[in-house]
């Protein structure tokens, strides 16, 4: 089961999901239409950023809870 079938699972059950990913995997998160993606500059395997880079992890969690607050539709794709 991939990330997608679980986050619509949730969202069936109304719980807002976010997807943080890295930006190489855009085609593929885009073509699987998601209620809220954030892309991250990091490599595969660490979305949030490098191991033990406190403020780089931090921010993109914060900029998570930012898109699951703003929002507007399904579908909505950003890119940190």
């Amino acid at each position: 089961m991939s990330v997608g079938h679980i986050a619509r699972l949730l969202e069936d059950h109304q719980i807002p999901t976010i997807i943080v990913a890295s930006k190489v995997f855009e085609k593929q998160l885009k073509a699987m239409h998601l209620p809220r993606v954030l892309l991250t500059p990091y490599m595969a395997g660490r979305p949030l950023g490098k191991p033990f880079d406190k403020t780089a992890q931090k921010n993109t969690v914060l900029k998570g809870i930012d898109l699951l607050s703003e929002a507007k539709e399904n579908g909505t794709v950003i890119t940190l």
